[in-house]
């Protein structure tokens, strides 16, 4: 009994460490391709929005009874016609994304070192401050780049998130594996 569910564990192990591995390796090619990459992210944007869109849509349909039918429709619309107009011109939504990628991070930034300021009497606050300053920077980053750095941007983005990912799972691997085998174990399989 205790062999097959050490058995399982290692399996469940060996699947989380493979998985980040091939995760690693899906990052690295899409830092080498950051063009296709960020396409390929702006487009899957758009498909989600027209899926959503048309969920909306069904739900605006099967509850029309209960009111706000018009602005759920107009919502279902809105949804919709952004997924199609990302779709038929991906450039222009590469555009758009990476400037709201870097609004969005000259806005987190600029809370993050209220926030920091605020909790200055803590310890450790520095770290908010560390982060709010590096986050205000790379929004400025991308802003004083716009629009040169579209193109690759995003796709550079989801590749670091991507093999960040797969390192914390192969590691989480590794640990697991490590407690699952104590060295005094390994070495006298029973």
């Amino acid at each position: 009994m205790t062999t097959d569910v050490s058995r399982n564990i290692n399996k469940d192990v060996n699947g989380a460490l493979i998985s980040g591995v091939l995760l690693s390796v899906f990052g690295v090619i899409a830092i080498a391709a950051p063009n296709f990459t960020t396409l390929f992210a702006e487009t899957w944007i758009a498909v989600i929005l027209i899926f959503a869109g048309f969920t909306k849509l069904v739900y605006a349909t099967q509850t029309r009874h209960e009111g706000g039918f018009i602005w759920k429709l107009l919502l279902s619309g809105l949804y919709i016609a952004t997924g199609i107009m990302l779709f038929v011109y991906p450039f222009t939504g590469i555009l758009t994304l990476t400037l709201l990628l870097g609004t969005f991070l000259v806005t987190e930034g600029t809370f993050e070192l209220i926030l920091a300021f605020r909790l200055r009497p803590q310890e450790n606050w520095t770290w908010i401050l560390g982060d709010g300053i590096i986050t205000l920077v790379l929004g400025a980053m991308i802003w004083f780049q716009w629009p040169f750095n579209a193109p690759w941007l995003l796709g550079t983005l989801v590749g670091v998130s991507i093999i960040f990912t797969g390192i914390s799972r192969v590691m989480l691997s590794l640990n697991a594996r490590s407690t699952s085998n104590p060295p005094d174990q390994a070495a006298n399989p029973t």
